[in-house]
């Protein structure tokens, strides 16, 4: 049986792996806005993309390169989208990542392109490129340079979002490592965000891409901000093969324990998110349990998370359990009012019928205060369950919103 060990680190956590982050004022002077990831050879490579169908040029520029199941690069900026950019967008995309994959020597068909920032804006190539060139002469494995990666594909983020595991495969220690960047526009499908994922297994294209889509589904894929789904979400993963455990080419043990470790930083990566979204004071867990399926729970829990009405009573620690209540209502799961319960981290505010008094409002209040809670939701109807992660809605969230182009 395996066991999967959370470890420090970032995407130079697994053998195989150099990155840097440098700054080339694509919108802001004087921070980090161009990432850069390189693996020593080429890699088994796989991706999940938005499904929003306006999406960006790096996005159409990727697929191709995804179908391959091959990569060695991931260029990634911040700042600028380089969506709705038309024919000229593309150009960029694809100018951006043939001069990578010249100045790496490496296939132009093994460079991943990606953006993140303001819509409706022309790539500057040129300060792109001089990014690039100066990240790959400042290449390197430590934790310092994943950082500063990090931090350079950071839009409205107020951190960087870094995660890590290792678990043994065939008798070899084999680690995965990532960062992501999102903390609005977030509603996935896939979600919205980028996330750059690396690992030393050997493991062929075919299976990364099954183990990636298992666990995006049980991550990223269940987070919510705010409802929006962006134009340029992108995940990227890259396996080195450094390990060297035996190829994982089936389903099985060896299978499982590697999606075991994927799941682990996916679902640490996702978290992170949630709770940076923008202008958030409060990480939510919404769970809801005894729905007549999964689907039905899942469509419940998302529901109570986007809600602007229960996430605005969160940030105003007012446990007003019927906004969250009625919002399981119009989620299309079934429900019946009087079966259901309410909870907050265990105490009830609502029980088949059953209202909380002040008493118990007083204690619901006193969970509120908390920075991360969990709200449950119990249909008895059923054995499903579901749990989705978001975040409250803030005065901030406003303000960064309604000044974001400008």
């Amino acid at each position: 049986m395996f066991k999967v060990e959370k470890i420090e680190g970032g995407v130079v956590a697994a053998a195989g792996f150099k990155t840097a982050g440098v700054g080339a004022a694509i919108k802001y002077a004087g921070r980090n806005d161009v990432a850069l990831i390189v693996a020593d050879a080429p890699c088994s490579a796989a991706a999940v993309f938005t499904t929003n169908k306006v999406a960006a040029a790096p996005v159409a520029y990727d697929r191709i390169v995804a179908k391959g199941g091959v990569a060695q690069a991931i260029l990634a900026n911040s700042g600028c989208a380089n969506a709705c950019t038309g024919e000229a967008g593309l150009k960029d995309a694809e100018l951006s990542a043939l001069a990578t994959a010249g100045e790496l020597g490496i296939s132009p068909s093994h460079v991943f392109v990606a953006s993140t920032g303001v819509i409706g804006r022309r790539l500057p190539v040129e300060r792109l490129l001089a990014g690039m060139k100066a990240a790959a002469a400042k290449l390197s494995r430590g934790d310092d340079a994943a950082l500063d990666a990090a931090h350079a594909i950071m839009t409205t983020d107020t951190k960087p979002k870094q995660a890590a595991a290792r678990v043994r495969i065939g008798g070899k220690r084999v680690t995965v490592g990532g960062m992501a960047k999102g903390s609005g526009m977030i509603e996935p499908n896939m979600a919205t965000m980028l996330a750059f994922i690396t690992t030393d297994a050997a493991i062929t294209p075919a299976m990364l891409r099954r183990a990636v889509k298992l666990a995006v589904a049980k991550s990223f894929n269940r987070i919510v901000v705010d409802g929006d789904e962006s134009t340029n979400d992108s995940l990227f993963i890259l396996a080195s093969g450094k390990a060297g455990n035996p190829a994982i080419d089936k389903a099985g043990e060896d299978f499982a324990a590697f999606e075991a470790a994927l799941e682990e930083v996916a679902v640490s990566l996702a978290r992170q998110m949630a709770a940076d979204g923008e202008g958030a004071t409060k990480f939510v867990t919404v769970r809801v349990k005894g729905a007549k399926n999964a689907a039905q729970a899942e469509r419940a829990a998302r529901a109570v998370a986007k809600s602007p009405l229960a996430k605005t009573s969160w940030f105003g620690r007012d446990p007003n359990w019927g906004r969250v209540l009625a919002a399981v209502g119009y989620s299309g799961a079934d429900v019946v009012d009087m079966k259901a319960e309410v909870f907050y981290d265990g105490e009830w505010a609502f029980r088949r019928g059953e209202v909380a008094d002040e008493a118990q409002l007083e204690r619901l209040a006193k969970v509120m205060e908390k920075p991360e809670f969990e709200i449950t939701v119990d249909l008895h109807l059923g054995r499903g369950e579901a749990a989705i992660y978001t975040c409250d809605f803030s005065l901030d969230y406003v303000h960064i919103n309604a000044d974001y182009t400008t």
